[in-house]
């Protein structure tokens, strides 16, 4: 297979479109980020990357806390609209109707309309070149009842928006299953491949 050396860049792919929310001045406020993922499984920890000039971020370092709402493909529009628009310059809970809820952590706004909500305390903030990157300990999950199957999170049902930072740039939706998980691979392992 022939390949072809490109820029260094962090080429995953695809990557979760995430609404990364804190209190700023006293204001629940949320931005679009795409560079967020799995930090640690216990405790469970999750991180994002975020440019030192975001407002959502004055909020972060200030309470050290956050929230990571997982939106669904329904809400496109509205992640869109926190990626380009600043907290700073609009309110954009209200522009989006977003319905916001706590739980025990004061300063990480909850959306409702989005199917997960992760509130978490920062417990790392790494300073990188063009970012921060801030690990946070999970103190909270919830998930919409509805999008539970056998009481787990059913990710059929959260349909979660995906982001392509590759040409051209675009959210997806996750397709159809290919394999089981932990399960085809034991074909290789018992040589019937």
């Amino acid at each position: 297979m022939a390949k072809v050396q490109i820029n260094p860049q962090p080429l995953i792919c695809t990557t979760p479109a995430v609404l990364v929310g804190s209190m700023v001045e006293g204001k629940p406020n949320f931005m679009t980020v795409a560079w967020c993922g799995v930090a640690n499984s216990v405790p469970p920890m999750v991180s994002v990357a975020i440019r030192p000039v975001r407002h959502t971020l004055k909020g972060i370092k200030a309470s050290r806390e956050f929230s990571i709402n997982i939106p669904s493909v329904d809400l496109v529009k509205e992640v869109d609209y926190c990626g380009i628009v600043s907290g700073a310059k609009a309110d954009k809970t209200s522009v989006c109707k977003f319905k916001i809820f706590y739980g025990n952590l004061k300063n990480a706004p909850l959306i409702e309309q989005c199917p997960v909500n992760l509130a978490c305390k920062v417990e790392h903030i790494l300073e990188l070149e063009s970012h921060l990157l801030i690990v946070g300990r999970v103190e909270e999950t919830h998930v919409t009842k509805t999008c539970l199957t056998d009481d787990k999170p059913d990710i059929r049902k959260i349909k979660p928006l995906i982001y392509a930072a590759t040409a051209p740039t675009e959210y997806f939706s996750f397709g159809d299953s290919v394999a089981k998980a932990f399960s085809i691979g034991k074909e290789l392992v018992e040589g019937k491949s």
